[in-house]
């Protein structure tokens, strides 16, 4: 991730549990692509 993008620039993506929608968050920059839930209750559900 480049470090000139702003907030409102970040990827996104839905979760399928709850169907929020979530940014990009430096603890993830290395597994993005894997990323699928937006909290850990959510992947404890499916």
């Amino acid at each position: 991730m480049s470090k000139t993008l702003k907030k409102q620039n970040l990827p996104q993506k839905i979760c399928p549990v709850c169907g929020f929608t979530f940014s990009w968050r430096k603890k993830w920059r290395n597994t993005w692509e894997s990323v699928k839930y937006c909290s850990e209750k959510c992947r404890k559900q499916n």
